[in-house]
């Protein structure tokens, strides 16, 4: 069966999420100008999932609110509502269902100036580029996270503060950095651990490269340090994008390469052909020793994954994806299918 990030909840851990969304969204519309109008705006998504010869089907909608109280600070968050139908177990009929309602995040920024961004409440925890950059159902190229996802993020969320910005900015080059500390909360609808780290970044403007490194110390109960990398490369003249990460646990490491191609220069965009887009991802995992706390696979995973994405008019896009993953538990074919619609719209009329 399809199984959706870990960080979800069930419906009623949600409640309390939405009244502060609810209460920072009407306290945004007494303090802001109209020329600051909050936006909403996300993604909704229909999935089918086959693996092993089962077929689930998700729907899925991940609201976003950005919302400007004046000049300098900034109420924004994410939250996620999905339905899964799945096949029943061996000798039953018919499909199941769950519901899972989740806040992904809700963060309060203040803009110091230029270089520093002060961040507090539930964030995107800043390891790796996965979680902040392709989490949204509307940007990845995949349905599935990569099988790292959970080092160096855990629950995927933290709870607590957050420093970021631009250290240095030159035409050049430009250095990026994010520090945080997460404290430890079992509160449903903020749920996060003991941790620190962080995350810094180069980018080349010129050769259109990125590359950096990222830190988390888990303090729960016994220290654990998770590192990571991670390797963007986006070249001007030919539209190719390739992405990559890998992060080392206590338990297991691993790494994930994926690339894509638009036909967009040489057809144009409005064409049939320059509305597909191929995308590959290579990934493996390796056991260093057991553990059933890392989400990672239990023995050594390779696995390939390849689609085709479909950009449609007015915001639609379908993927289409197979993936074939090979460890010694047993071999796996998985073949996804989904139609996503990304919206966004003012709250209000501004000027």
């Amino acid at each position: 069966m399809w199984t959706f990030p870990k960080f979800l909840v069930r419906a009623n851990g949600l409640t309390s999420a939405a009244l502060l969304v609810v209460a920072f969204a009407t306290f945004a519309a007494k303090c802001t100008p109209a020329q600051n109008t909050p936006l909403i705006s996300g993604g909704a998504e229909f999935l089918t999932n086959t693996k092993g010869g089962s077929t689930s089907y998700i729907a899925t909608v991940q609201p976003l609110i950005a919302a400007p109280l004046g000049p300098h600070l900034l109420v924004e968050g994410r939250a996620a509502f999905l339905q899964d139908f799945y096949p029943k177990g061996a000798g039953q009929t018919g499909y199941g269902r769950l519901h899972f309602s989740a806040l992904t995040y809700l963060q309060l920024n203040y803009l110091a100036g230029s270089h520093l961004t002060v961040v507090a409440g539930e964030f995107l925890t800043p390891f790796g580029t996965y979680n902040e950059r392709q989490t949204p159902i509307w940007i990845s190229n995949f349905q599935d996270a990569p099988l790292i996802f959970n080092l160096g993020v855990g629950t995927g969320s933290s709870v607590g503060g957050m420093l970021r910005g631009s250290a240095i900015s030159t035409p050049k080059f430009s250095i990026d950095y994010a520090a945080y500390y997460s404290a430890a909360s079992s509160n449903p609808s903020f749920h996060s651990r003991h941790a620190w780290g962080g995350r810094a970044s180069v980018y080349i403007p010129q050769k259109r490269l990125e590359f950096g490194t990222s830190y988390a110390r888990l303090t729960n109960k016994t220290a654990a340090i998770d590192i990571g990398a991670h390797l963007w490369w986006e070249p001007e003249n030919i539209p190719i994008k390739l992405r990559s990460e890998y992060a080392r646990g206590a338990h297991s490491q691993g790494y994930w390469v994926e690339t894509d191609y638009r036909f967009t220069r040489s057809v144009g965009a409005d064409t049939v052909l320059g509305r597909v887009e191929p995308v590959v991802r290579w990934q493996q995992t390796f056991r260093n020793s057991p553990s059933s706390t890392d989400g990672l696979p239990s023995a050594d995973t390779q696995r390939v994954d390849g689609g085709l994405d479909f950009h449609l008019p007015h915001e639609v896009r379908i993927n289409t994806s197979y993936s074939r993953q090979l460890s010694s538990t047993g071999n796996t074919n998985i073949w996804e299918t989904g139609i996503v619609y990304r919206f966004l719209f003012p709250t209000w009329r501004g000027k």
